[in-house]
């Protein structure tokens, strides 16, 4: 039997989207999905933002201990028999107290900009949703950018429901430090 993404994608290749497949990053992905996370942390309004490094990414994506997981986008290649990454979900699993349950948490989202409105947002989110029921989360969560008005669209056209009773904090590394000396 073929699982729900396997559908979708089947529908989207029929449709003529853009792009046809769907697949988990590997280490040798690392110096394009960096390239990826820098246009969002461009897009975000954030150029400078990006410390991470091609090399610390590869370790990671290398590593059993991995702290994340990346499903990517690919499209194929008119000029070439290679496939070209066109997004990515970057995503961890942490935990509900309450419903003592693995809570699925996508930390970002993006799709480049020339393969935007193409259906490749959506298959990536239904392909989180079906990796969420799968490893039997109760719940899907994500934040999105106040400013990102097309994303918060996106994002409740799907069923997402705005979280108003919380409010997110963070600490970031010089504030670790203060906190603990």
């Amino acid at each position: 039997m073929r699982s729900i993404s396997e559908l979708y994608l089947s529908f989207l290749m029929v449709r003529n989207f853009m792009f046809n497949s769907l697949r988990f990053a590997l280490p040798s992905d690392a110096k394009k999905l960096h390239q990826l996370i820098v246009e969002l942390a461009i897009y975000e309004k954030e150029p400078d933002a990006v410390e991470l490094t091609v090399d610390t990414l590869y370790q990671q994506l290398s590593s059993i201990e991995n702290p994340f997981q990346v499903i990517l986008a690919e499209q194929a290649s008119k000029k070439e028999e290679t496939k070209e990454i066109i997004g990515f979900a970057l995503f961890f699993f942490n935990y509900s107290t309450w419903k003592g349950t693995k809570v699925l948490f996508l930390e970002d989202l993006f799709v480049t900009e020339r393969a935007r409105g193409q259906g490749v947002g959506g298959a990536l989110m239904r392909e989180l949703a079906s990796i969420a029921l799968e490893m039997k989360c109760t719940r899907f969560e994500w934040s999105v950018l106040k400013w990102n008005q097309g994303a918060i669209k996106f994002y409740e056209e799907l069923g997402a429901v705005r979280k108003e009773e919380w409010v997110g904090y963070r600490l970031d590394e010089e504030a670790l430090l203060k906190l603990v000396l």
